[in-house]
Parts: C-alpha cells; structure tokens; sequence
C-alpha cells in the first residue's frame, strides 16, 4: 500500500500540483513547480502582490499548462499570466482580433468560454483590451508576478472585481 501511494504522490507532483480533496471532489489546490533537472520542488509562484499565486480556475481548467494557475515557462510565448473574469464585450473583442476563445478546440483540451468564467489570459491582450476600454475584470491573488513586466499594478487594481 505505501509503494502505491508514494508512485501515485510523485505523478501528481510530477503534474505540478497536489490534489487534496475537498467536500465534493479532488481538486488541484497548489501549484508545486518542479525544477526539471532535479526532481525537487521549487519555490510556489507569486502573484502580483508577491504572495503564492493562487488557483484560478478548476473548471474550466485554465492556465497554460491546463493545472488551473496562470503560470508560465519559456514555452508560453503568449505569456498567460493575467487571470480574468471574462465579460461577452471582451469575449467578441477578442474574437475580432483573431483569437475565438468563445468556439470550443477539443484537441487543445479548450472548453470554449462564456461570460464569466475565469481565464488565464495573454498580458499584451489584456493590455489591449484596456486600451479599448473593454478590459474584463481580474483576480489579482491569481495573477502571476511576471504579469508586472507588461503591466502596471494600478491598471491591473483598478480592474479587480
């Protein structure tokens, strides 16, 4: 029984996160970055207030890497760092810029969004979208740190819901 539960501990480490079961289900709680040469943990995420980045959204499971956080690695060249409440007016914004995130992709494990779901998005498009005036509102305990190298702190406070 130990050796299971020890293979079945290192693949969810492996995935980046600990499942710890809530009332209802399991659900992914805290990221555990994992340094790839080693195989040991490394420090959690911050978010733009320097705490541990929190969880953003389980369902639809968002992030880069599908794990819920807006975390990102050298192969996010989009940078999803910013988590948002997505409004329809941004939703249609940016399906006219060329990014449907309304359509469902099953190959790309992408759900298709609605109003008011949470969504890990691209920095430069959230910047954009407030240039616009149609910048959705943002979470900023679920926003990574390094949204701070395209963004301001007072734009991304002045946003929070």
């Amino acid at each position: 029984m130990t050796s299971k539960l020890s293979v079945i501990l290192l693949l969810l480490m492996y995935h980046g996160c600990i499942a710890q079961k809530s009332a209802k289900n399991n659900v992914c709680l805290t990221p555990i970055p994992m340094n790839e040469s080693e195989q040991k943990p490394v420090k959690p995420a911050k978010n733009v207030l320097n705490t541990d980045l929190k969880l953003c959204c389980a369902s639809p499971k968002t992030g880069y890497y599908r794990d819920g956080f807006c975390t990102t690695g050298q192969e996010d060249q989009g940078r999803h760092v910013v988590c948002a409440i997505v409004s329809q007016a941004f939703l249609d914004f940016s399906k006219s810029r060329g990014n449907d995130l309304i359509t469902p992709v099953p190959e790309y494990n992408f759900p298709g969004l609605k109003a008011g779901d949470k969504w890990c998005l691209c920095a430069l498009r959230w910047k954009e979208a407030l240039e616009a005036n149609v910048a959705p509102p943002i979470v900023l305990e679920s926003t990574h740190i390094k949204a701070l190298q395209f963004l301001k702190l007072d734009d991304l406070k002045k946003h929070t819901q």
